[in-house]
């Protein structure tokens, strides 16, 4: 009878344990069904599109002024032998639009990552969640960090370039801000998420997920992958690749080192954050 009690009892902790109950040192994440995963993915994607819609809100409100300092690089380098023009009836609105949206997501990156986090936050053990405002604060400021180096050293760089090359030939050149404003955008949020880099550098390490010996083993690798990302991500033409390239291959060095500083004491392991698997 006694035997019998217990295999009666045994089920209904297990079906408990499976719809999702967190065991008390393991994630949340292990025992969730992957309908609960893409009913989360979903509730994240829809917070983070209201926060780019607020973020939109704010920079079209003063999307002139943005549009004028997204241009400044350009015209400082022109010295004034430039033109930019518009050729389509609708042009500049859908200029000031897209400025707003890139605007827009850099005013709202706190609110996404934050969902970011909160996605994954089930598949981390107790003691890493406390990583969370670290973690938003540091990959919000990287992010806006990335976005103005290349707005305030990159596109003045490019663009001496580029320009030098119209004085080469003896043109004055004329360019369309729907063209320059896909060019400029391309890169900036390129760069923005290539400066997360030491910023997952150091939470992947602190997870036990790598360490620097890893990273310094697979430069080679990282090296040949940096330069089909650049590629990727920039629009063509190798200098606008040499101009991401060179960074992130800093940016990697920079990671190396983040990595050796923050590593795991000798013998001290970190359990993965989405080790279990999901059932």
């Amino acid at each position: 009878m006694e035997n019998e009690e217990s295999n009666q009892t045994e089920p209904a902790e297990n079906v408990e344990f499976l719809e999702g109950e967190q065991s008390p040192d393991g994630p949340d994440l292990a025992r969730m069904p992957i309908l609960e995963h893409l009913r989360e993915l979903r509730t994240r994607l829809i917070r983070s599109l209201i926060a780019l819609a607020a973020g939109f809100a704010v920079a079209y409100a003063i999307s002139d002024q943005l549009f004028a300092a997204l241009t400044l690089p350009l015209r400082e380098v022109a010295h004034g032998k430039l033109l930019l023009i518009g050729t389509g009836v609708g042009e500049a609105f859908f200029t000031k639009i897209k400025v707003a949206l890139i605007a827009g997501l850099f005013i709202a990156s706190p609110a996404v990552f934050y969902e970011v986090w909160k996605f994954i936050a089930p598949g981390l053990y107790k003691s890493e969640r406390r990583m969370a405002a670290p973690f938003i604060l540091f990959a919000t400021a990287f992010f806006i960090l990335g976005g103005y180096f290349c707005w305030a050293v990159v596109f003045k760089v490019g663009y001496a370039f580029f320009i030098h090359e119209y004085a080469t030939i003896g043109v004055t050149p004329t360019i369309r801000i729907s063209e320059y404003l896909a060019f400029s955008a391309k890169l900036m949020l390129a760069f923005g998420v290539t400066f997360e880099m030491p910023i997952f550098a150091y939470f992947l390490t602190r997870l036990g997920m790598i360490d620097h010996r890893m990273m310094v083993h697979y430069f080679k690798y990282a090296f040949l992958g940096i330069f089909v990302v650049s590629a990727i991500l920039t629009p063509p033409g190798f200098v606008a690749q040499f101009l991401l390239a060179i960074p992130l291959l800093l940016l990697y060095a920079v990671s190396i080192g983040v990595a050796y500083v923050f590593r795991l004491p000798e013998g001290e392991t970190e359990p993965a954050a989405l080790g279990p698997g999901v059932s």
